[in-house]
């Protein structure tokens, strides 16, 4: 029999304290959401007293049983609970064993007898993903989308010896977007929101207050689970039905046609409410009307004269495609040219002929460098036509992007018409008159060089968070919009200027970039102001000069990357030569937070453009000013169209699609661990992208009684109240030797009360007000949490009554270690002091070190010996001795554990964008 658990129980330990009814739980099922509804259930204080779950499968441990297997819960992995309708004796015991009170079953594939489902005191409840009594059944949420249903849900329900039919005890209801796929149904709603639903129910229960609401047979339904052999499409629908059928079965099972022949899986389908596009015809087997290959992807037509857009294909051997590209692009045709291009041309055919004397006659596919040209030749080809050509003026660059003859025939002709340059870059600015200047805001989507409204005209209001008001509204961008920007991206990398541009002109491009961010500083830092809360004058040195340096240091990058060459065996009597490459990875998605808008867009897309990927980034959804502003900057440097495209939007629309597409090859992202861990398995999923993730953190900084006092006090009120303690490297909890305690304690509180809290432009301003307010809101939870658990609140945890989301600099003390606020970010200005015993440094390292994060710390004392010691033992990627926040361009920056991997900053980030190419020849 396959199932492990341990014979006694440890003393469990929670992230609360238990200040209200708590149960002992038994967890049945498996996946990801389990853990996560495991993990809460711990920190609430529930006592999980045994994990029920199933085998490893290929020697790997489901998610949840690795969560409960860490924390010492009991785990059991049945393959089964019963035989020939009996529950199999050995199961029954062990989950007898474990003296549950309740079952909880957040996701479960299988069949749990009914003595056990019966057997606790308050028997069990079942997470389905549907508002019952409709969609009963395994495939809930794509019969959800399938059938039309303008709202989707979930049902937290006593389970019965019915399927899905037992009473209800809580259900929860969204609206369902028209472009919704299963996946980012479950992302936006069902993961994050059922999660606190199931913890939520079972506090209910422990209350006594869970209601048992029958469930009515008026409007159930029941369906089978979708397989891939009935998910073909049936052609003779309106255009929102096959819309419908097509995105209820992404990913899984996949909703699939026939075309010439082959089985070909539809996925990423929106309605097209703009005109049909032109396109190439495809025939598709049982379609009354061919589809339409365009620039954007397939368009498919309802019975209704309506139609839908395809954005991807998968044929039958696992291969996705961009459906635009299902029509391979043949060879670009010569343009017909005039007679005054044609004496041009046949002039131009002289002139290679002369530089090319070796060929005995130049052919459109003849090649310039291929045939033997050097760089001097280039030269003397660019002023030879100056001076046969009536002054037409080309620049070096225009031979090596067009080094075949009918291509720089093309190129010469479009540029006698005029037709190569580059359309003025329109922008249309929503204005302010602020801080003493105008300030001029894109708020457009950025695609392929160009400010435009998003696909469907959508729009959100982003907020002034020192007042509460509507700065502007900003495009909202759609999964076309999505789509376009990654196929800009992808033509820029694999067809434009930027992938053939030489890495010194790339860093030239950079520089230049960098210089326009400094002498737009000001305008740049009151965007800031406005859109993210911050000081004026931090936002002035540290958001933006910052952003200025990383771009400057990177530029010097371009021109230094390199491989090396390395020694092989050699096999006599041959020789070998073996080198390696750095090349770019293509085209690269970044999605960034909120916290330093500017700054966390330069940390990535620096190294990213540098190593010469393209990207496509999406900014925080409350703060893209500075992210487009950015991009009117990058056009003004000269960037070619392409290269940088900045996409406004929700995480779970657009973020959640840069994570699926199949062209993007890398994708940095910024942000939660909880959506960093969706965000590495949508990548996996989708084509194994490379991931870099900057997560949550809780960085312990410890205070020794040997310190510099008036150092520590200022440094640590640094550490936790810079950037209002929006600050990724916050000082999440200080420890402070207990000889030095009160002191610290009482100096730290005399300092905050000095603090100016107010106008984030006024210069003498400290504190801002707090990015958004559903963040404040968050942290007065955060602060009440803390006084119900005991701990001593010192200083704060109010908001400020004042207009805007403007909170109180914060100090706990007494915070023990089992206390939520000693386990969990507040991603603000909340101090948590805990006190550690005179002299026990391995001590404060254990406490120090319990936790799941490890972005940064801290220490502060004159041993350096201690010093060092510590350094060594504390697990986080930065450690600070006796200074905090000092971060540097060159320095990398990155955490460990679930703080993430991969590393922005210095030269360790550039590798992060390349790709290593080994070549080995024999000669």
């Amino acid at each position: 029999m396959l199932w492990r658990g341990g014979q006694a129980l440890r003393r469990f330990s929670t992230g609360r304290v238990c200040f209200k009814n708590k149960l002992k739980v038994a967890l049945i099922g498996q996946s990801l959401f389990g853990q996560e509804v495991y993990s809460h259930l711990c920190k609430e204080g529930h006592r999980v007293v045994g994990v029920f779950t199933v085998p490893d499968k290929d020697g790997k441990a489901d998610p949840l049983a690795l969560a409960a297997e860490k924390n010492g819960t009991p785990v059991f992995k049945f393959p089964r609970w019963r035989v020939k309708g009996k529950t199999i004796k050995e199961v029954a015991e062990a989950y007898r064993s474990v003296g549950a009170e309740l079952n909880v079953l957040p996701f479960c594939t299988q069949f749990i007898p009914m003595d056990v489902i019966d057997g606790p005191k308050h028997g069990s409840i079942i997470y389905h993903p549907s508002i019952l009594p409709r969609h009963r059944g395994a495939s809930a949420i794509n019969w959800t989308l399938i059938m039309g249903d303008k709202k989707a849900g979930f049902s937290v329900f006593w389970a019965d010896d019915g399927l899905d039919t037992g009473p209800i005890l809580l259900q929860r209801s969204c609206d369902v977007e028209p472009n919704d796929t299963v996946d980012a149904l479950y992302n936006r709603f069902l993961f994050p929101e059922g999660i606190k639903a199931m913890v939520e129910a079972v506090q209910l229960i422990a209350d006594g207050k869970a209601p048992r609401i029958p469930q009515s047979e008026e409007g159930a339904t029941y369906e089978g689970i979708q397989k891939k052999e009935n998910a073909k499409i049936s052609w003779n629908q309106s255009a929102e039905a096959l819309h419908n059928w097509i995105r209820g079965h992404d990913k899984v099972p996949g909703a699939w046609a026939e075309i010439n022949g082959q089985v070909v899986t539809f996925y990423g389908s929106s309605l097209l409410n703009s005109s049909v596009p032109p396109g190439e015809p495809l025939e598709i087997k049982g379609a009354e009307k061919p589809g339409l290959v365009t620039k954007n992807g397939l368009v498919l037509f309802g019975n209704d004269g309506k139609a839908l857009m395809v954005r991807n294909l998968q044929f039958e051997d696992g291969k996705m495609i961009p459906a635009s590209q299902y029509f391979s692009s043949g060879e670009m045709s010569m343009v017909e040219l005039t007679a005054e291009e044609v004496k041009v041309a046949e002039t131009i055919k002289v002139i290679w002929a002369g530089i090319l004397s070796n060929v005995p006659a130049i052919e459109d596919s003849t090649d310039f460098f291929k045939s033997g040209a050097s760089s001097m030749d280039v030269a003397r080809l660019v002023e030879e036509i100056r001076q046969k050509c009536g002054g037409l003026q080309l620049q070096n660059e225009d031979v090596y992007m067009a080094t075949k003859f009918e291509d720089f025939i093309q190129k010469v002709v479009r540029k006698l018409r005029g037709e190569d340059q580059e359309a003025e870059l329109v922008v249309d600015y929503v204005s302010k008159e602020i801080n003493d200047m105008t300030v001029k805001m894109p708020y457009q989507c950025f695609i392929n060089g160009q400010f435009t409204d998003a696909e469907d005209g959508q729009t959100y209001d982003t907020i002034n968070p020192t007042d509460g008001s509507t700065i502007c509204k900003v495009s909202y961008a759609s999964l076309v919009d999505v789509d376009k920007a990654v196929a800009a991206a992808k033509d820029a990398f694999e067809n434009g200027e930027w992938g053939r541009m030489n890495a010194r002109d790339r860093g030239r491009l950079m520089y230049r970039l960098a210089d326009l961010m400094e002498e737009k500083q000001e305008e740049l830092a009151t965007i800031e102001a406005l859109d993210s809360g911050a000081v004026y004058t931090l936002a002035l040195k540290t958001h933006i000069g910052m952003s200025v340096q990383t771009f400057r240091y990177f530029a010097g990058w371009c021109d230094k990357i390199q491989g090396s060459t390395i020694p092989i065996n050699q096999a006599r009597p041959n020789r070998n030569l073996t080198f390696t490459k750095k090349e770019p990875l293509g085209v690269c998605a970044i999605i960034i937070p909120w916290n330093y808008p500017l700054m966390m867009l330069a940390w990535k897309s620096a190294a990213c453009l540098a190593a010469g990927n393209t990207l496509v980034l999406k900014p925080a959804q409350v703060t893209p000013l500075t992210a487009l502003k950015f991009a009117e900057l990058s056009v003004k440097a000269g960037f070619p169209k392409g290269v940088i495209n900045i996409i406004p939007g929700s995480g779970g629309v657009v973020g959640q699609h840069l994570s699926e597409h199949p062209d993007i090859r890398k994708l940095g992202f910024t942000g939660s661990t909880l959506i960093g861990k969706q965000i590495m398995k949508s990548c996996a999923m989708s084509n194994l992208k490379k991931v870099s993730l900057e997560l949550g953190g809780k960085s312990p900084l410890i205070i020794f009684s040997d310190c510099e006092l008036d150092k520590a006090v200022r440094m640590g009120m640094g550490a936790v109240f810079f950037n209002k303690g929006e600050n990724c490297i916050a000082a999440g909890r200080l420890f402070v030797e207990e000889s030095i305690h009160d002191e610290f304690v009482t100096r730290m509180v005399e300092e905050i009360k000095k603090m100016k809290i107010g106008d984030p432009l006024d210069r003498s301003t400290d504190h801002g007000p707090q990015n958004h307010k559903a963040h404040l809101e968050k942290l007065l939870q955060y602060c009440e949490a803390g006084v119900k658990e005991g701990a001593t609140l010192v200083y704060g945890g109010r908001q400020v009554q004042r207009p805007g989301f403007f909170m109180e600099p914060t100090v706990f003390t007494d915070v023990e270690d089992h206390m939520y606020l000693a386990k969990e970010e507040s991603f603000g200005p909340i101090m948590v002091i805990s006190k550690f015993q005179n002299g026990d440094v391995d001590g404060v390292l254990q406490r120090a070190n319990n936790t799941e994060y490890g972005l940064a710390s801290g220490v502060f004392t004159r041993d350096i010996n201690k010093a060092m010691y510590v350094s060594e033992k504390l697990e986080a990627g930065t450690v600070f001795i006796n200074t905090y926040n000092k971060t540097d361009v060159a320095a990398p920056f990155g955490g460990f554990k679930q703080s993430g991997f991969g590393k922005d900053l210095g030269e360790e980030a550039l590798n992060e964008y390349l790709k290593t190419k080994t070549v080995t020849l024999e000669y």
